[in-house]
């Protein structure tokens, strides 16, 4: 018998894993099932992209370990340092602080390792991507939950956490647009959190997948923005979402350059980076694709109107979310997240997923997905409908 690790041990089943095994299992039991559980679009990544993937792969020279390893290619900091001058406003230095990522999840644990003792506290957000907390345990950290709560408009409240545990606290995980609430940040927030930060020596880390999806544009932010937040902060960025990338992982930190040298010296320790060709692949997408990404928020806004629209009918109401391309919605009444969320797999084939599976705060929530195709989503509220109306 094999022993697992302890710190294997504390972790708790994978979210989105589960999700995935429902999914496979609804397909092999016959179901038609349609799942708007998981964030992963529907449509296909721009065909100039795939284009230039195939192209470059075809160099042989690319075929041998990745250039500059673990760092990422110098024309794809570049590429990145270009975006988020262009995107954001913020002036980059691609030789130490960009290091290039398969995906935003790869350096949350780069982070943790790179930066996290055992015995220290990390703030997570509750509701939270479940990958803060799981990444945080492996590094041996304390977890410290910070509820977000829909009356501060989900976000966190600095004077709610005390100051012995801020006094341990060696990080602080946000994400914003949030998932899965939906909500944004704004430059005061931002402004605050910073201050608030140095005062108590805690490093920032904003994971920013869905920095592009923002409804109103005046809300649009990167942490970096905000004077004297480069020196505590990260921001974890990804092409996942922007560019309907999901499957290529490649992403990129940002930030400090103290803070990108730890991550770069674990990472060197453990990976050998991203293949050159998937690298400028994402080179032709930040240097070509700014009118993509408006039609894709188009879409999400599209799908967002309509969803809205056809769940207050069924007398579920909420206040859209003003970034990303979830629903954070409340169950109806007399029943739980997870009982909701059982009822809506087994009467009527859709899947969405517990508020419960982001923290305990998001219990009476369940998440919406819109990446799905407008007539897949129209007969998923459809299946929804009908099973309220049997109540």
């Amino acid at each position: 018998m094999v022993n697992f690790a302890d710190r294997l041990k504390q972790l708790p089943p994978y979210l989105f894993m589960q999700l995935r095994d429902k999914i496979r299992q609804a397909e092999a039991d016959g179901k038609d099932l349609i799942s708007l559980a998981i964030g992963d679009p529907a449509e296909p990544t721009p065909a100039y992209i795939v284009e230039t993937l195939r192209s470059v792969a075809l160099d042989p020279v690319n075929h041998q370990y990745p250039t500059d390893e673990h760092k990422g290619m110098l024309v794809f900091r570049q590429a990145v340092a270009r975006w988020y001058d262009r995107r954001h406003g913020v002036s980059l230095r691609p030789e130490n602080e960009i290091l290039a990522l398969s995906g935003v999840k790869e350096g949350i644990h780069h982070f943790m390792m790179a930066l996290v003792n055992p015995g220290d506290i990390v703030l997570v957000t509750d509701p939270g991507y479940p990958a803060y907390r799981a990444n945080a345990l492996m590094a041996g950290a304390e977890v410290f939950e910070v509820p977000l709560l829909a009356a501060n408009g989900f976000l966190p409240v600095f004077d709610d956490i005390p100051e012995d545990v801020c006094r341990k606290t060696k990080a602080f995980f946000l994400n914003y647009p949030n998932n899965p609430t939906g909500a944004c940040a704004n430059e005061l927030f931002y402004t605050r959190l910073v201050a608030w930060a140095r005062e108590r020596n805690i490093l920032l880390v904003v994971d920013n997948p869905y920095s592009e999806f923002v409804f109103n544009k005046d809300r649009k932010l990167s942490l970096l923005q905000v004077p004297g937040a480069r020196e505590i902060s990260v921001e974890l960025n990804s092409l996942s979402k922007t560019y309907n990338m999901t499957g290529w992982r490649i992403g990129m930190a940002v930030g400090g350059s103290e803070i990108i040298s730890a991550m770069c010296k674990f990472k060197e320790n453990v990976a050998s980076g991203v293949f050159n060709a998937i690298q400028l692949a994402a080179v032709a997408a930040m240097d070509q694709g700014d009118q993509d990404i408006e039609i894709i928020l188009a879409r999400y806004c599209k799908r967002r109107d309509q969803a809205l629209k056809t769940f207050a009918g069924m007398g579920i109401t909420a206040k859209p979310g003003e970034g990303t391309f979830y629903l954070w919605l409340p169950v109806p009444h007399g029943y739980s997240s997870l009982e909701f969320t059982e009822k809506l797999l087994l009467e009527a084939s859709v899947l969405v997923t517990p508020g419960t599976a982001y923290g305990p705060h998001g219990e009476g929530y369940f998440r919406v997905s819109l990446t799905v195709p407008e007539a897949l989503l129209a007969a998923a509220l459809d299946r929804i409908g009908n099973v309220l109306k049997r109540r």
